[in-house]
């Protein structure tokens, strides 16, 4: 297979560049094609590099970065000001064709505002949006976007939105003809703002997206769709709501299960059966938020991701560079306006 080379922003994160240095060890063992751009301080990264086997030395590239982007720090700043920090870095790699992809771990506006200048949108894009896998019912997933790339979106941006997470569905899940529907506060359809109305009135008269219609907020984990369109206002709650009580059931089943010898008998009989659960509904796994509608590839990592979290966000960028996902969101972009023109 072909050389894939990714961008990774090391100064990304919560909890310091050695999360990210275990994520990238384990992906090159587990990826004999993949090399690895390390963006940050030359210093650190020297310093973990020369500890590494030569074959594994042979397939990464330092970049060295003198600036970093606080998690805190204003986007416009960061755009202005910090130029030369790991994760503008990494998005002129993409931009230059040096990098197929890119990860980061960093502050989410500033990723975005930079991404959003550097990349810029693809034809017929007028936002780009991020986008998740989360888990359902019957060892089901569902596409879930936006996450917060924007709080507002006019009827036309949450149209775009369904095209390219129809996209993402049939190029990396292999769903054929995937059911896509928008989040709204009931299922009939005189409920929801005159923006979700328009968007379904657009979705419906379109030949190339399998619309099904609206579902409630009680509908994300029920595998109705494979595909749920929202705002950014409303799908970060979504999303945080449901990583807070998944967090939440662990800690309380934990506590149950310590309160008397006879919970923890149960518990230790039990342990497989939530070890199942956990797995599934454990938000490591999901981690991986992909900036669609880009001209390149932008992966972004939970910023508190352990190593394993942001060694799933390293796959999911593996796997859109030899999906070609830009490509294929812009081929289907093109289908799309064509018909609205026809």
């Amino acid at each position: 297979m072909s050389r894939l080379t990714l961008a990774l922003d090391i100064m990304g994160g919560d909890n310091g560049p050695h999360i990210i240095f275990l994520a990238a060890l384990t992906a090159l063992q587990q990826t004999p094609h993949l090399h690895l751009i390390l963006c940050g301080p030359l210093t650190v990264m020297s310093q973990w590099l020369n500890q590494q086997l030569p074959n594994i030395q042979a397939r990464i590239t330092l970049s060295d970065c003198p600036q970093h982007v606080a998690m805190d720090e204003a986007p416009a700043h960061a755009l202005r000001h910090k130029k030369n920090s790991s994760m503008r870095r990494i998005l002129d790699l993409v931009n230059s064709k040096e990098a197929d992809a890119c990860v980061s771990g960093g502050n989410t506006g500033a990723l975005l505002s930079m991404a959003y200048y550097v990349l810029k949108t693809l034809p017929g894009i007028d936002r780009p949006a991020l986008i998740t896998l989360i888990p359902t019912i019957n060892n089901g997933k569902v596409y879930f976007l936006d996450l917060g790339a924007n709080i507002n979106c006019d009827s036309d941006v949450l149209f775009q939105y369904a095209v390219m997470g129809s996209v993402l569905a049939e190029q990396i899940s292999n769903i054929k003809q995937p059911r896509v529907a928008l989040l709204n506060v009931g299922s009939e359809e005189i409920k929801g703002n005159d923006q979700v109305k328009h968007t379904a009135r657009l979705l419906t008269d379109s030949q190339n997206i399998n619309y099904i219609g609206y579902v409630e907020g009680n509908d994300i984990f029920s595998q109705k769709a494979d595909v749920i369109v929202t705002d950014g206002f409303v799908g970060n709650i979504a999303l945080k709501s449901w990583e807070g009580l998944v967090n939440f059931a662990i800690q309380e089943i934990k506590k149950a299960s310590q309160h008397n010898w006879l919970s923890k008998i149960v518990a230790k009989i039990a342990t497989p059966f939530f070890r199942g659960i956990y797995l599934r509904m454990k938000p490591d796994q999901y981690n991986g938020a992909s900036l669609i509608g880009l001209r390149g590839i932008v992966v972004k990592s939970h910023g508190n991701a352990s190593s394993e979290a942001f060694l799933y966000a390293i796959r999911e960028a593996i796997q859109q560079v030899e999906m070609q996902v830009p490509d294929k969101i812009k081929d289907k972009i093109e289908a799309v306006l064509m018909e609205r023109h026809e």
